[in-house]
């Protein structure tokens, strides 16, 4: 749905657009997949201090934090592999919610333990700006916070749920946004509980 209220132009939220089967067989495609591209811990650059999420990437590119910045690169950091490709599902999904005539080239797999976060920021690491930033939730419910496009203006705030997906596009394609804190036990979705987050990106132009 297209919001208004304070929230930008672009910026669309789509509550329980995956059935809970469809979440069970994404969780079971990204279980094998993640195999391949193991979780791992990225730092800050300079400082090198660690996130608290853990994350992958699938996709031609993959979206990386160490001390020498954010960058995106075709190998896995640790394991020196290449990204597993984009499941099907999640690239029908772009092509249905994304009004994009490109295809994402990256998709970041975020890991949100109960006790993670992710701080005001923005998506602007990408060539382009045209592309859309698709976001799927999947596990615990998220505060999810969405301001403008300059720091420390007014905020939004919505809980996503799993099953849930939002899209940065037009207006809100470079907004701040992040993560205030997840609620744990809200889902049985995974094993472990925690959350996954997964979003699409197109990084060249086009």
């Amino acid at each position: 749905m297209q919001l208004s209220d304070g929230f930008p132009k672009g910026f669309k939220y789509l509550p329980g657009y995956f059935s809970s089967e469809e979440q069970k067989e994404l969780i079971d495609t990204l279980r094998h997949l993640i195999k391949e591209a193991p979780l791992f811990t990225p730092v800050m650059p300079r400082t090198a201090k660690p996130f608290s999420v853990r994350m992958s990437n699938l996709g031609a590119l993959g979206w990386v934090s160490d001390k020498g910045g954010y960058r995106y690169q075709p190998l896995h950091p640790e394991s020196g592999q290449a990204w597993p490709d984009i499941p099907e599902v999640l690239l029908r999904l772009w092509n249905k919610v994304g009004d994009c005539s490109a295809a994402p080239e990256a998709c970041l797999v975020n890991y949100y333990a109960e006790t993670a976060k992710m701080g005001m920021h923005q998506d602007r690491d990408e060539k382009t700006f045209e592309a859309p930033v698709v976001s799927v939730s999947l596990g615990d419910t998220a505060m999810f916070r969405l301001g403008g496009v300059k720091r420390g203006g007014p905020t939004q705030s919505l809980k996503l749920n799993s099953g849930d997906v939002v899209v940065l596009g037009g207006e809100s394609r470079l907004c701040y946004h992040g993560i205030d804190r997840i609620l744990g036990g809200s889902s049985s979705l995974l094993k472990d509980g925690g959350r996954l987050n997964l979003t699409l990106r197109r990084i060249s132009p086009f």
